[in-house]
């Protein structure tokens, strides 16, 4: 398959792993914590705002429980890059704000509140419940927080058992209520959880992975597939077919990450296969992924977002694959260069172009995780 653009793709930023790192680091350090704590914190209201705009102003917005969570996740992440900013504090600013305006009722955490914090959609999703608990989890391996992090992440997660599915698995809110998406943060989520505080974590991880290569990984193509039915069949029509490469890396990091610590050759080999799947999506043009591709690996959507840039440097660092690491550490560095310097844009078009829009806070915790990553494999972290 060849994807085209018509615009000339700029000159790589970085010529090895080593100077990526370099240029990740002094970015997030110098630029991007302290625009989104500066900035992007609502520092009288609580909370974080959704988005930044292109020349760095707050947007005034409803906010998702998602992105509280996932800024806490940044900030709790963030200390071992050297950043001199509040990490600890801005971390418990976002996970305070998740506890005092989002849940309902014991561990229920609602979809999100208007922007002065009242409600507005109450629907308890497992998506919104599984950043909820890896923030918590993040949280609990930096600071020394005794039992209410993993009381209160024992409490969400039982949430999460109220909508259990009798064929295995989760069912979610919305119009795709049996898909792939939810189930993988959920890993994330019990991976995380295995790794601080390991009382019944692991057996949610083993069952999620079970899951994933028994249901949703095709297995005569190694790909994985977005939605299902009530049985984990595909679902019907276009539903069925749709493949996301930024997806195939995220979910080839995830088993690859579990398959190591379980020495699960099956895993580890899902996990390989689910990458080279995702690589079908990498347009060489721009040097990009793309946004989805149908079962046949032909092009669905050529647009790329910010995040499957991220996905696939993770998935080539856990792969080993330094080339492709490269290429999607030079791939996401365009998304980041933008007039208010620590921002980011979310979605370039099929030319090379951008879409001039705010950056959504949500894509930090991917970015950060990217980061992570990237610096474990070179040995700065």
């Amino acid at each position: 398959m060849k994807i085209r653009g018509s615009r000339a793709r700029p000159p790589l930023a970085f010529h090895s792993l080593e100077a990526a790192v370099d240029g990740y680091l002094e970015w997030l350090r110098n630029a991007a914590l302290p625009l989104w704590w500066d900035v992007g914190a609502d520092k009288e209201g609580g909370g974080f705002f959704e988005a930044i705009t292109p020349d760095g102003m707050a947007v005034y917005a409803p906010r998702r429980a998602r992105v509280q969570a996932r800024q806490a996740y940044v900030y709790a992440s963030v200390r071992a890059m050297g950043w001199q900013g509040p990490w600890q504090i801005a971390a418990r600013h976002g996970m305070n704000y998740l506890m005092s305006n989002y849940v309902r009722g014991a561990g229920r955490i609602a979809y999100s509140v208007t922007p002065e914090g009242e409600p507005l959609d109450d629907t308890v999703a497992v998506y919104e419940q599984a950043f909820a608990m890896l923030a918590m989890a993040t949280l609990q391996r930096g600071e020394t927080g005794g039992e209410a992090l993993p009381l209160a992440a024992e409490q969400v997660f039982r949430a999460v058992e109220s909508v259990r599915h009798a064929t295995g698995g989760f069912r979610e809110t919305g119009t795709h209520p049996f898909q792939a998406n939810a189930h993988m943060h959920l890993l994330e989520a019990s991976m995380a959880w295995e790794d601080v505080n390991r009382g019944t974590w692991g057996g949610l991880c083993d069952e999620i992975a079970a899951l994933a290569m028994s249901r949703f990984i095709d297995p005569d193509g190694g790909f994985l597939r977005e939605f299902f039915d009530g049985k984990w069949n595909p679902a019907a029509g276009d539903d069925g077919r749709l493949i996301e490469p930024g997806h195939q890396f995220e979910w080839a990091w995830l088993l690859d990450g579990l398959g190591r610590k379980r020495k699960n050759s099956a895993m580890l080999e899902a996990a390989g296969r689910l990458y080279v799947c995702g690589l079908r999506g990498v347009d060489p043009s721009r040097g990009v992924a793309v946004n989805a591709l149908w079962d046949d690996f032909s092009l669905r959507d050529g647009v790329a977002r910010l995040w499957p840039q991220t996905e696939w440097l993770k998935a080539a660092l856990c792969q080993g694959d330094r080339d492709q690491a490269l290429a999607a550490a030079n791939g996401l560095w365009l998304y980041l260069q933008t007039p208010a310097r620590g921002a980011w844009r979310d979605r370039m078009l099929a030319d090379g172009g951008f879409i001039e829009e705010p950056a959504p806070a949500s894509s930090f915790y991917h970015i950060v995780c990217a980061a992570l990553e990237l610096f474990k494999s070179t040995g700065r972290q």
